[in-house]
């Protein structure tokens, strides 16, 4: 097999495994103070990837989750963070579920990243065709929320935050 058709194929699952879920996970080290800005407004990409979200879950008999400003604010800044730091993770995450916890009263939080996905149908079947991303957007949740953030070189960022209150 040549290197260029192989080369597409590894990135995808050197992908998959940088881009986990997250629920409880705890990087203590890294944990810094979080101040919670105004939402920016919806993309029209973003507003795509929370309806195609919806529209999974009430195909799955699950209920439909509703938007949060609170909770945009929050995947904002991971987004943005992700952004200038060129690094898709979960870092901090300790840090946006207490502001959550204390801001929006929720008690689980959860959240999927991606990296790179132009469409939110895209985005949406990544997330739905892996086993640990499905489940938090399965979940036993009431509200969430998206931030989709672009790199000067048209690279898309994306945080998805869920909660239950």
């Amino acid at each position: 097999m040549k290197i260029s058709t192989l080369a597409p194929i590894v990135m995808f699952c050197v992908f998959l495994t940088l881009t986990s879920c997250s629920t409880d996970s705890l990087n203590e080290d890294e944990i810094i103070t979080a101040e919670i800005g105004e939402a920016p407004m919806a993309k029209p990409l973003e507003i795509e990837v929370l309806e195609l979200i919806n529209a999974y879950r009430i195909e799955k008999g699950l209920n439909s989750l509703s938007n949060n400003n609170t909770v945009k604010a929050v995947a904002f800044t991971h987004s943005d963070y992700m952004r200038e730091s060129n690094d898709v993770s979960h870092h901090n995450f300790y840090v946006r579920k207490q502001s959550l916890q204390e801001n929006e009263n929720a008690q689980i939080v959860s959240e999927n990243v991606a990296y790179g996905y132009t469409s939110a149908q895209s985005v949406v079947n990544a997330w739905i065709n892996s086993p640990s991303h499905r489940s938090n957007i399965e979940g036993d949740y009431t509200h969430f929320d998206i931030s989709a953030e672009q790199d000067e070189e048209g690279d898309w960022y994306y945080t998805n935050i869920f909660i239950k209150r």
